[in-house]
Formats: C-alpha cells, sequence, structure tokens
C-alpha cells in the first residue's frame, strides 16, 4: 500500500491542476461541453508492479460515460517476500514462488460524473464501476522471464472493479486522468498458484491508473 501512495504522489506534478477553482462555485455560464468519446492508454501502478492497458469512452449524458478497458498487470501474493542475493551476478528472487502470474482483465461499465455545477471544468471527479471476463497466465518461475512464456498457461475468471478518479485540463483533444481502483477477480475452478501449495482462487486488489487519451 505504501508503494501506492508513493505513486500517486509521485504522479501529481503530471496533471496540471489548478487547485484554487476546487470548492468554489462555478461561473453563472454553462459548463464547457467536452468531446464525447476518449481513447487511449493506462499507465498502471498496483501492489504487484505496474501494468499496462488501454480504454474507450463514450458519453452517454451529462452524468454517465459507457467505459470498456483491458489490462495487464502481474499478480503477487500476499505472503510473497522478495530477497536479494548479494553475490555476483545481482538478482531478487522469492523463495517458494512456483508461478508468475499475470492479470489481464476486461472490464465493461459505467462512470458517474461527481460534481458537476460546482466545481470548474478544470477538474471533474467521478465514480466508477464494472464487470467482465478475466484471463490469468501463469508462467513457471525457474524459468527465465521471457523464455517461460513458452510454458505459460491460462486460466479464465470473472471479474471487475469499482473506483474513483477525474480528468484534469480543459483541452477539448487530450485527455488526462488519474484513477484509483479495487479489483476482484474470482476463477471457475480451483484458482492458481503462485507460492507453491498456496492455491488462489480470489486475486486482485488496489491500483492507480494514470490515464492518458484523445478524444474526439
Amino acid at each position: 500500500m505504501r508503494k501506492l501512495i508513493l505513486a500517486a504522489i509521485l504522479l501529481i506534478p503530471f496533471l496540471n491542476v489548478k487547485p484554487q477553482g476546487i470548492g468554489e462555485l462555478a461561473p453563472e455560464k454553462e459548463p464547457g461541453e467536452f468531446p464525447g468519446h476518449a481513447f487511449g492508454m493506462d499507465l498502471m501502478f498496483s501492489e504487484g508492479g505496474f501494468g499496462l492497458g488501454g480504454f474507450f469512452r463514450h458519453q452517454l449524458n451529462d452524468k454517465f460515460t459507457f467505459f470498456t478497458d483491458i489490462s495487464i498487470a502481474e499478480s503477487k501474493d500476499e505472503k510473497e517476500v522478495e530477497y536479494i542475493e548479494p553475490y555476483y551476478p545481482y538478482q531478487t528472487y522469492t523463495r517458494g514462488k512456483q508461478n508468475r502470474v499475470f492479470l489481464v482483465p476486461l472490464t465493461i461499465g459505467v462512470q458517474y460524473r461527481l460534481f458537476r455545477k460546482i466545481i470548474y471544468e478544470n477538474l471533474r471527479p467521478y465514480i466508477s464501476a464494472g464487470a467482465g471476463p478475466a484471463i490469468v497466465v501463469t508462467t513457471p518461475y525457474d524459468k527465465e522471464f521471457f523464455s517461460s512464456f513458452g510454458k505459460a498457461q491460462a486460466h479464465y475468471a470473472v471479474g471487475g472493479y469499482v473506483g474513483f478518479g477525474a480528468n484534469f485540463g480543459l483541452d477539448k483533444s487530450s485527455l488526462v486522468g488519474l484513477s484509483f481502483r479495487y479489483y476482484i477477480i474470482t476463477f471457475f475452478n480451483d484458482g492458481v498458484e503462485s507460492l507453491k501449495g498456496r492455491n488462489q482462487k480470489t486475486l486482485g486488489g488496489f491500483a492507480i491508473a494514470l490515464n492518458i487519451g484523445l478524444m474526439y
């Protein structure tokens, strides 16, 4: 969790927020209209590490926006402990680790715009929720990272997330935002084995996503 908080702090300088508008009454003129479609990529930070994703959004009305997104990120068992090999060649390892586990969820859901008429348009907060199918890929830990994908296995699950976030800035062609999500992914079978002898039937946790895209 401390890693996620640090990641959020490091991302703040890139968001171009004008905080003097937060909490003040908006001007009497109607809020500016932004394009109804957007697509782009997500840079994700979770307790399992770094991830990448993509998204598409379609505005239904001034409050609701339909979205679909897909991502890939590594997941780790909460009991994993990473050790450092002090002798050459320098490397890290996890005792008892059986497989690397990668989550690939496809999520379809809705965003609900918050405080539309009381916060300036350079800060557009929302809450979101979605669900969908997920593929969980495991690769053997005792093999080199890239070559291990030759022994990859796919497992099928269902999942989703709830979260909150905000889009920033007044540019009507580019989208920059930050969102906080809590994922839950549940398997149809006995799950996957990250640490030897520990089958996980449910995966997930908190993630921070930096959203970068285009609006049209």
